[in-house]
């Protein structure tokens, strides 16, 4: 194989069917379109972990969090890890980060020759209420989701256009000068992640009457679980909506995709411009989805499909056009994917990462059976999350509480929730057997509590930690 350079565009809360390719009737993501029609596209990707932190730390090791023990957004990768980068920095390669990263703090070697706008955690720190789990305090923010919502412009979105500009020129006038060896450019914005506040021009392409509602929980769903229970008395932002704002925020959220769409557009007419464009391996992917409003819930942190699926494209030389893709994929793929496209070798450590190349995924036949793992042990977590995806099921496991079940090609909106229905014992049974050839869930769950114990006590203790100023998104401090 040729060995090609990498560009990565990733996008933060993007929900995988708030994407023209992946079947919404009319939400206008024209470029991300052309890729998914020039490379091959996966039905089937999830994130390691419904929320950024530890998602994003999945991405570089090419570990699930049991294994890098980054478990929530305040235990944050720090570099003591090797990324891709790290490995490829070792083989002589040029790796670049233009935008958000969500680590611990740029000061720490994260595996970039260079990092530009790369927002990390608030403080070095990060969110340290997720930490109170066991002892959920009362959380005081969500008011300010329901209210930060319309057309205008924030940070977020000011962020993202420098980080499409100072994207645009590397690939423009520097990535031309790097021919010995295939580069990494990893482009990471920050939309369509809250606030739901959008440019004019595309908030004005969904106007707020024409937008469905969220569809509301029923007594099937499994919404109604006392994690879930506990998990959306602590993040109740739904409280704080009616229906005339539960369409502005919709509407808002679908411009915000329409503009990260424009975004990318921008960034690939660059690669284009570069003359690399023939040479160049493009990934398209977000770190987790958007509930938006759906069975009650905003933004994300549990295991419904429009929570912890994404997007995920891949296209570029050697890569089937116009190919969908069925085999289960995840974040941790990434990893052995820049190194088999870069040409660099893997190592005895790789070993043990349970990721796969997608440019090898892509050229092999569909395999459903494939097992993808995902986990949440974050504020409002009473206990651990476990979700893997099995052929069409999909098995939630929570230690100490009743599991969920979802047929997902005969229930693919999870309005029946077979967790604890008799007739399915037995697929119960053969999915947690299969969840237990990736991680022994209780242990985990266990060992995510004793690293976060030791974290509230290295913080103060949770009196240290509630006097710290709340948020609820990440500040740009850089």
């Amino acid at each position: 194989m040729t060995h090609h350079n990498v560009l990565i565009i990733m996008s933060d809360e993007h929900l995988r069917d708030a994407v023209g390719c992946y079947g919404h009737p009319f939400v206008k993501t024209p470029n991300i379109d052309a890729l998914a029609a020039n490379g091959t596209r996966f039905t089937t990707a999830y994130t390691p972990s419904p929320i950024c932190v530890p998602a994003r730390a999945s991405l570089a090791t090419g570990l699930n969090l049991h294994q890098h023990r980054f478990w929530s957004n305040a235990q944050a990768y720090n570099g003591s890890m090797e990324s891709w980068g790290h490995h490829l920095i070792k083989a002589g390669h040029q790796v670049h980060s233009i935008g958000k990263l969500h680590y611990r703090r740029r000061e720490d070697d994260n595996g970039f020759l260079s990092e530009r706008h790369s927002m990390h955690v608030k403080n070095g720190e990060g969110w340290t209420r997720g930490l109170l789990r066991r002892e959920l305090p009362h959380w005081g923010k969500t008011q300010d989701f329901a209210e930060q919502i319309g057309p205008g412009e924030c940070d977020y979105t000011y962020q993202d256009r420098h980080v499409v500009d100072d994207t645009c020129t590397w690939l423009r006038e520097t990535a031309p000068m790097h021919c010995d060896k295939p580069w990494v450019m990893f482009s990471s914005f920050i939309t369509p992640h809250y606030p739901l506040i959008v440019p004019d021009e595309f908030y004005d392409l969904y106007p707020a009457a024409d937008m469905a509602l969220p569809v509301a929980a029923t007594d099937t769903d499994g919404s109604d679980h006392p994690v879930l229970n506990s998990l959306r008395n602590f993040m109740n932002y739904d409280d704080h909506f009616n229906d005339a704002k539960r369409r502005i925020a919709v509407a808002s959220y679908y411009g915000l995709c329409s503009f990260l769409d424009h975004n990318v557009g921008l960034v690939l007419n660059a690669l284009s411009d570069s003359g690399q464009a023939d040479n160049t391996i493009v990934i398209y992917l977000s770190d987790h989805g958007e509930m938006l409003g759906n069975k009650g819930f905003w933004t994300k942190c549990n295991m419904y499909e429009e929570s912890v699926a994404i997007p995920m494209i891949i296209a570029g030389p050697g890569v089937a056009k116009g190919k969908v893709c069925e085999t289960p994929v995840s974040l941790v793929d990434i990893y052995p994917t820049v190194l088999e496209a870069t040409g660099v070798a893997e190592n005895a450590s790789h070993k043990e990462r349970p990721g796969q190349s997608l440019l090898n995924i892509a050229r092999a036949d569909n395999n459903p059976n494939r097992l993808v793992l995902s986990q949440y042990h974050d504020g409002g977590s009473i206990t651990g999350m476990f979700m893997i995806r099995h052929g069409r099921w999909k098995y939630v496991y929570y230690p100490g509480y009743e599991p969920q079940l979802f047929d997902c090609v005969d229930d693919p909106e999870e309005a029946y929730n077979l967790g604890t229905d008799p007739g399915y014992e037995s697929t119960r049974r053969e999915c947690h057997d299969a969840m237990l050839t990736l991680v022994d869930p209780d242990a985990a769950n266990d060992l995510a509590f004793s690293d976060q114990a030791a974290r509230i006590a290295a913080l103060g203790g949770m009196a240290a930690i509630m006097a710290t100023e709340d948020y609820d998104f990440t500040p740009i401090e850089d």
